[in-house]
């Protein structure tokens, strides 16, 4: 419907809507007055539906008592136009009572706004870009604003290659001046990149620039970040990437000289062009530090890792700048800036660098404030800050304690601001802002699992307990093969510098047969004490002391197990079972550089791990373990990760008993499969298998047979792939993953000797296993999910390389396991 409207004393035809949905730009009009002036006795104003006489008189600056001409009159309704409230302004003047009459048409108000059709883009984004113009609920319709939004929200799109796109909107008038705004999007499709051109390049093939890239012109079905579909800023990004390449090289004349995007005429393909200029290679000549640095300077020259002669490299120039900066930040000037300037010699290709130090001034904290910790206290969180109230502010100091936050596990984010307080230009509090994560469950009921079968659980157990930041537990747990009740409690920070102590009482029922390991019963119980210190931020080691008792009955008479009862055989029994007193100490190293204790994204961690028992103890054997795990984030916002993990452990016994060797006890041997190290194998299946001695025809021969015994040598080993999980959104990507993976591991049994067995029976089970050579292999996909119950995972997988007899598994799930 086209409206249109009138009135004696306006002469131009304001339009309002154009054909159902756009008004159009409308002003003011006095060309009904024709008075050369005007005494003002009284102003009155029609048309106010949401704007009040008030304002409306505060911005026209003529006021009752006034003798203004026809140019005052105009220029005032200008004034009142500018208010940015009106559509048309007319006035009007009655002689008989001299009263000025405005004539206002208000712009409606925003009441709702919708959108339709935008598939590719989220609606956040969309409001982002709408509500920074105006356009948002509460706000005054500015139709000239809205057309120039429409144009702004087609180019967004095209910028990202879809260049089909069109905006419509469509407006609702509603009674009492008001509004309904409707977006509608007809997005089109993708523009694809057909060809991808770079002129003018020599020392480096098409081929290997357009490997720096992240859009493609042919895209491999293995690569998940390089893409066929346009878009403007990525293409820009591409080009700075293009630039750093030569410019990490010494090409330090290197120029883009041009770079275009030709569309298809269908509008649904883009060839691109890069023209570049190489020049040159560089060297770096000489380099100096200038400025400030208030007896610093000689320290920071050490500093420098450039040498004369290399290749010029503006990113190890820039973490050059970076490491400068820093380092005078430790002494309190926060706000360091440390820039390279070069002079550039094109007769001999060399570069001589100036860092220009500007150290401002030294920056003091006047207090540390903490937010967002609903149940960590203060002193949980300010224990690891290396900040100090009172000290000068650190940049050093400010990372180590964002990344000992991180690493406790306990925070989904951690963020550390320096804010100014006051007038004050040399103070500043900093503010650290938590989010905290779950950390702990409380847990009663039967569940199921793919390994455990039926399970009876009752379990407390806080990695923070109490907001203390201790770790505390009390489980009882009781599966098809295992019945357990342990407490335990760690507090890391027992004394102000950092020592730690821990320990535990347990007691366990295990029943090997039921967990995919030869048949045999183990009782235990016992207690531990583990005691720890720092050695540094990032490096921490730890002393332990267990008493442990076992009783074992039923055991299988299969053949490994005979080399050590062959040992013991002076041991009492009664009623078949035999009893051992262990006394175990070990000593365990960690190495973390992980930016996050959970679902950590950057970084790496190692752990070596020693036990042995004491001499006085019934069994003695030692075990070694060491395991690794890094990190490699493939992009800058840390969507498409590598990770690589790695485990080794080996095993034997140590000194004589009844003239024999001791060996590593047959329940302290190292299994492989399951959810942890092996996925797609069922829990410890995999590894060598019981072997069982007979007489068949008067000769001493072996029944193998496919239950896992266990070995005293382990590797293992599994690449992740981390992506984006799909159709979750972003705030879940601090307790969300999910992970394309490959597995692989190998038991062995360094005192099997395989020529001493005659097999007769079941012989595919039979191999050599002191061969560390019998890897196991598998591939599937992994979702974590860090829950309010805990941590669970789902996996499935499917092995690739396998033994006879392996047992194996398509689906999985755990609760209270990160990997």
């Amino acid at each position: 419907m086209c409206k249109s409207l009138f009135s004696k004393s306006l002469l131009a035809l304001a339009i309002y809507g154009v054909c159902a949905q756009v008004p159009s730009w409308s002003a003011t009009d006095i060309e009904n007055l024709n008075a050369a002036e005007y005494a003002i006795k009284e102003i009155e104003v029609n048309g106010l539906y949401r704007v009040t006489k008030g304002a409306v008189l505060l911005a026209l600056p003529i006021q009752v008592g006034d003798v203004v001409s026809k140019n005052d009159i105009k220029l005032a309704l200008k004034k009142v136009y500018a208010m940015h409230n009106f559509n048309n302004i007319s006035a009007d003047f009655n002689e008989d009572t001299g009263t000025l009459i405005l004539n206002v048409e208000e712009r409606p108000t925003i009441v709702k706004v919708t959108y339709a059709g935008n598939d590719a883009v989220k609606t956040e984004q969309i409001e982002e870009i709408i509500s920074g113009r105006g356009i948002k609920v509460g706000e005054t319709l500015d139709i000239i604003k809205l057309k120039e939004l429409e144009n702004s929200l087609e180019d967004y799109y095209h910028g990202m290659g879809r260049y089909q796109a069109k905006v419509n909107t469509i407006l609702v008038y509603l009674p009492r001046n008001r509004v309904d705004v409707k977006f509608n999007f007809v997005e089109g499709v993708s523009a694809k990149i057909e060809q991808i051109n770079i002129v003018g390049n020599k020392a480096f093939s098409d081929e290997k620039l357009l490997a720096q890239f992240e859009l493609r012109d042919h895209v491999p079905w293995w690569n998940f970040i390089a893409s066929r579909n346009f878009n403007a800023q990525k293409f820009n990004a591409d080009l700075e990437t293009l630039r750093s390449y030569y410019m990490n090289r010494g090409f330090v004349r290197f120029k883009i000289e041009q770079s275009r995007v030709e569309v298809t005429p269908e509008l649904k393909g883009v060839y691109l062009t890069v023209n570049l200029k190489e020049g040159e290679v560089y060297n770096l000549d000489k380099f100096e530090i200038v400025g400030e640095t208030f007896g610093h300077k000689e320290e920071m020259e050490k500093l420098i890792p450039l040498e004369q002669g290399d290749i010029y490299n503006a990113a190890k120039i820039s973490s050059t700048e970076e490491m400068l900066s820093n380092y005078l930040g430790k002494f309190g000037y926060a706000y360091t800036k440390v820039r390279a300037y070069p002079e550039i010699n094109d007769e001999n290709h060399t570069v001589s660098l100036k860092f220009n130090v500007e150290p401002g001034k030294r920056i003091y904290v006047t207090d540390v404030k903490i937010k967002g910790n609903t149940i960590t206290t203060d002193e949980v969180i300010r224990r690891d800050i290396r900040q100090m109230d009172g000290t000068w502010l650190s940049n050093e100091s400010i990372n180590v304690s964002k990344n000992r936050l991180n690493q406790l596990g306990f925070f989904e984010t951690v963020t550390m601001e320096p804010k100014h307080v006051g007038d004050e230009v040399d103070t500043v509090e900093l503010e650290t802002v938590v989010k905290e994560r779950p950390t702990g469950s409380i847990k009663a009921g039967v569940g199921y699992g793919t390994e455990t079968g039926i399970n009876l659980s009752g379990e407390i157990s806080q990695d923070n307990f109490l907001g203390y930041g201790g770790r505390a537990s009390l489980g009882i747990n009781t599966n098809k093969y295992d019945r357990k009740i342990e407490l335990s409690y760690n507090e890391p920070y027992f004394t102000l510098d950092g020592l730690s102590l821990g320990g535990s009482i347990f007691y366990e029922d295990f029943k090997a047969g039921d967990a995919n390991i030869v048949d045999y019963n183990n009782t235990r119980y016992g207690a531990s004490l583990t005691l720890g210190y720092p050695l540094n931020e990032n490096n921490f080691i730890s002393y332990g002391f267990t008493y442990e008792h076992n009783k074992l009955s039923q055991t299988s008479a299969y053949s490994q197990i005979k080399r050590f009862w062959s040992v013991y055989a002076d041991e009492n029994r009664d009623n078949g079972e035999v009893i051992f007193k262990n006394y175990k100490f070990n000593i365990s190293y960690t190495r973390n550089y992980l930016d996050k204790g959970v679902l950590p994204t950057e970084g790496s961690k190692q752990n070596v791990y020693l036990l042995v028992t004491a001499p006085f103890s019934d069994t003695k054997f030692y075990k070694a373990t060491a395991t690794t795990t890094h990190f490699f984030p493939m992009d800058r916002e840390k969507k498409y990760i590598i990770n690589f993990r790695a485990k080794a452990g080996y095993g034997n016994g140590y000194g004589t008993k009844n003239g024999l060797d001791q060996v590593l006890p047959f329940f302290e041997n190292y299994y492989l499969g399951g959810d942890e190290w092996l996925r797609g194998f069922k829990y410890n299946s995999v590894g060598p298998r019981a072997l069982y001695n007979t007489n068949y025809l008067g000769n001493k021969s072996t029944i193998a047979t496919n239950v896992s015994v266990g070995g005293n040598a382990i590797f293992a080993g599994s690449f992740q792939l981390i992506v984006p999980t799909p159709f979750a959104s972003e705030g879940y990507e601090n307790s969300l993953r999910t992970s394309l993976f490959l597995d692989f591991g190998t038991i062995w049994d360094t005192n099997f000797h395989k020529e001493n067995y005659n097999c007769v029976s079941s012989c595919n089970y039979l191999y050599d296993y002191s061969d560390y050579n019998n890897f196991r292999a598998s591939y599937g996909l992994t979702l974590q999910w860090i829950s309010p119950l805990g941590p669970l995972g789902f996996s499935i997988s499917r092995p690739i390389k396998k033994k006879d007899g392996d047992k194996t598994e398509f689906f999985t799930f755990n609760i209270g396991r990160t990997f």
